[in-house]
């Protein structure tokens, strides 16, 4: 009994040592995919770090069998060329905005630009991934000839109006100023009265500095920063509907995504969604110890946009989208499809959550002071 029980021992542990010197070696020759990245962002700008944190989390969690490798703004073509790069290969991928691809179909710009029907930033990405937006922008690509796997996340919070060399109180004063912005921004920009220049990020700073630009808009407080706007201009203008709902873009070339294994894929998937959340956290974070930096620091003057350019921007967007619409029939589709998720989202969004601004007011806000008698 006990030789038999030592015998059937030794066989299973021969047999572990046996499928041990198996597997080693196919450990050992597993190959790694590198697919090779590049952002439309400076390489200074947190937005190029959120490339980078995404891509971190797919080079993790791929434990050496796939690495992106991120690459800066210009490092193999200029930002508003990364979707043709993407196409053709010349880049296994990219990080971007829909936005910077407007000049191709001006729907494009849908995801990001305008006031969205009311929708903030993450109610976009909801309609984008369960209203049937995600099908639209897959059309509008395939209509193209663009052959990419595209996935939307990162919702940025409002953007500024935008720095000006001078505050201003009214509409009137848009008029003539030389402007940067982009994507359907720049329709309604140009509606207002403005000379719209839509110039990489990179270029903004120096153009504003040169004269070349009276006023421009990027994005956020920890961008702005880092870019130079107040070295320039020590004016911000905030709260604005012209990129009030914008995401970021993640594009892999079709045929490289397609040659993935399947658990890859799924890492990818969920490296996006993990991404989403931990970008609009660390937004949170970095944009507000910015915007103070901004203001003590840096001496910067902020005002609040008055209700009356908010309510003329609107006004703008009708006007654009109405004749866009017209002339464009998967512009009017993909309104058509925002509209309807927004009723209904914006509804319950706007009846249940509750004011959060009244409660900071209640243990920041200082108490106006007494009138007298």
């Amino acid at each position: 009994m006990t030789q038999t029980t030592t015998g059937r021992r030794g066989l299973l542990k021969g047999a572990a040592v046996a499928a041990g010197a198996m597997s080693a070696p196919m450990i050992a020759m597993a190959q790694t995919t590198t697919l090779r990245f590049q952002s439309t962002w400076p390489a200074k700008d947190i937005f190029h770090e959120y490339a980078n944190d995404f891509a971190k989390k797919v080079n993790d969690m791929a434990s050496g069998r796939l690495k992106i490798e991120v690459l800066p703004s210009g490092a193999v073509v200029p930002a508003f060329q990364l979707l043709d790069a993407v196409n053709k290969g010349t880049l296994d991928g990219g990080h971007g905005v829909v936005a910077y691809h407007y000049g191709k179909n001006n729907a494009l710009a849908l995801w990001g630009s305008g006031p969205a029907f009311g929708m903030d930033p993450n109610m976009v990405l909801s309609w984008h991934y369960y209203g049937g937006g995600k099908a639209l922008l897959d059309e509008i690509y395939k209509s193209l000839n663009i052959d990419v796997v595209s996935y939307l996340y990162g919702p940025m919070p409002t953007q500024p109006l935008g720095w000006f060399k001078k505050p201003i109180a009214n509409v009137a004063q848009i008029k003539g100023l030389k402007f940067r912005t982009v994507g359907l921004a720049v329709d309604v920009f140009k509606e207002l009265g403005a000379a719209v220049n839509p110039l990489p990020g990179g270029e903004i700073v120096p153009a504003l500095d040169r004269g070349l630009l009276d006023a421009a808009e990027f994005n956020n407080a920890s961008s702005d920063r880092v870019l130079g706007f107040p070295d320039v201009v020590k004016n911000c203008m905030l709260q604005s509907f012209h990129q009030s709902g914008e995401q970021f873009e993640i594009l892999f070339n079709k045929s490289k995504f397609d040659g993935l294994p399947a658990e890859l894929k799924s890492i990818i998937d969920y490296a996006v969604q993990a991404s989403s959340a931990d970008m609009s956290w660390k937004a949170i974070d970095r944009n507000s110890k910015d915007y103070i930096e901004l203001k003590t620091k840096d001496k910067v003057n902020f005002f609040k946009t008055p209700d009356s350019i908010l309510r003329a921007q609107l006004d703008a967007w009708d006007k654009v989208t109405t004749a866009k619409s017209a002339e464009n029939a998967m512009f009017k589709k993909i309104m058509d499809s925002q509209r309807v998720f927004a009723q209904r989202a914006g509804s319950w969004q706007n009846d249940y959550m509750v004011d959060f601004k009244m409660a900071w007011n209640r243990y920041f806000r200082p108490a106006a002071p007494a009138k007298k008698a």
